[in-house]
C-alpha cells in the first residue's frame, strides 16, 4: 500500500465531498477540522494517513478540550475526522480505520430556539421601511425558508399562491405555499423595489448583482439589534415557522415536506418545544 501524506488524503476526501454534492460550507469545515488534526499530528512528526491510530486521535481530543473547546465542538471535529478515515478506508488507502475505537465526547443538544410573539412583531416593526428585508423575513418566518433558498430564489419559482425551491447541494425540489403574509411581502417588494434588473434572482443588491446569503445575514442581524432581539439567529426565524406549524396542529410530515427536511426525526426534535398541543389536525399552514 502506497505511502499518502495527509494533505493528499485530504485533498482526495474533499474531491469526493464535491462529487457527493455537498456544500462548499460543508466542505470548508471538513477540511478546517481535518487540517487542524494533521498541523496536531505533524508536531509529533506524524504526516502520513498510515502512520496516525486511535491513541493519537484521543490525544487530539485532549488537546482540543484543554483549549477550550465544547464538547459539541470537539465531537463536531471527530465526526469530520471518523468521515475521513472511512472514506480512506473504503477506497482502500488504509487497512484499518483509527477512529473507529474512538467515542464522541457526551453532550446536550441544545434545543431549538424560537421567537416569541413580541419578538418577531419586534422584528417586523424594526424592518417596516425595508421593504426587500421584510419580504426575505416573512419568506423565513411564513414559509420557513433557509438562507441559502433566499439566495437561491429566482424570479421563475415564485407562483401565484407558492414558490418552487430548486434543488440544490443535498436537498431535492420542493414546493413550498405562501399564506397572505409571505405572498403581500414578496409581491410589494417585486413590483415597488426590486425594478426591471436582468438578473433572474429575486433578491438582488441596488447594482443588481444576487444578494448573497452572507448579505442578506448581515441585513437581518442588522434589524434583531434594531429590534433589541437577543440570543436570536437568522435560522431561528424558520425555527419559529416550523414550532408554530406543528403547535397549530399541521401534521409532522406536511411540516417536514414543505420545510424540506431529509428525516422526519429531524422535525421531530421540535415538538419539545411545543407545551400543548390544539385539537385541530388540519393540514392548512398558519400565518403569524
Amino acid at each position: 500500500m502506497a505511502n499518502l501524506s495527509l494533505n493528499e488524503a485530504l485533498n482526495l476526501f474533499a474531491d469526493d465531498l464535491k462529487k457527493k454534492g455537498k456544500s462548499t460550507n460543508t466542505i470548508v469545515a471538513y477540511k478546517g477540522d481535518i487540517n487542524q488534526l494533521a498541523n496536531f499530528l505533524s508536531r509529533n512528526n506524524i504526516n502520513e494517513v498510515a502512520e496516525v491510530n486511535a491513541k493519537n486521535i484521543e490525544e487530539f481530543k485532549k488537546d482540543l478540550t484543554e483549549n477550550g473547546y465544547t464538547a459539541k465542538s470537539v465531537s463536531r471535529k471527530l465526526n469530520s475526522i471518523k468521515n475521513f478515515f472511512a472514506f480512506l478506508k473504503n477506497e482502500g488507502k488504509i487497512e484499518t480505520d483509527p477512529s473507529m475505537e474512538v467515542k464522541h465526547p457526551k453532550y446536550e443538544n441544545d434545543a431549538p430556539k424560537v421567537l416569541r410573539p413580541i419578538e418577531y412583531r419586534s422584528l417586523r416593526d424594526a424592518a417596516r421601511n425595508d421593504i426587500r428585508a421584510t419580504a426575505i423575513i416573512e419568506l423565513m418566518l411564513q414559509a420557513g425558508l433557509r438562507i441559502k433558498e433566499i439566495e437561491n430564489l429566482k424570479l421563475e419559482n415564485v407562483k401565484d399562491n407558492a414558490i418552487v425551491i430548486e434543488s440544490y447541494e443535498s436537498h431535492p425540489q420542493r414546493e413550498v405555499p405562501l399564506n397572505n403574509s409571505a405572498k403581500m411581502a414578496l409581491n410589494k417588494y417585486l413590483e415597488e423595489v426590486r425594478g426591471e434588473s436582468k438578473s433572474k434572482h429575486v433578491f438582488i443588491t441596488k447594482t443588481g448583482r444576487v444578494l448573497l446569503a452572507r448579505n442578506i445575514r448581515s441585513l437581518l442581524n442588522r434589524y434583531f439589534n434594531k429590534a433589541d432581539i437577543r440570543g436570536i439567529k437568522v435560522n431561528d426565524l424558520r425555527n419559529t415557522f416550523i414550532v408554530f406549524q406543528l403547535k397549530a396542529g399541521v401534521p409532522l410530515d406536511i411540516v417536514s415536506q414543505v420545510v424540506g427536511h431529509k428525516r422526519i426525526s429531524t422535525t421531530e426534535k421540535y415538538l419539545e418545544l411545543i407545551d400543548s398541543k390544539e385539537e385541530s389536525r388540519g393540514i392548512k399552514l398558519k400565518e403569524l
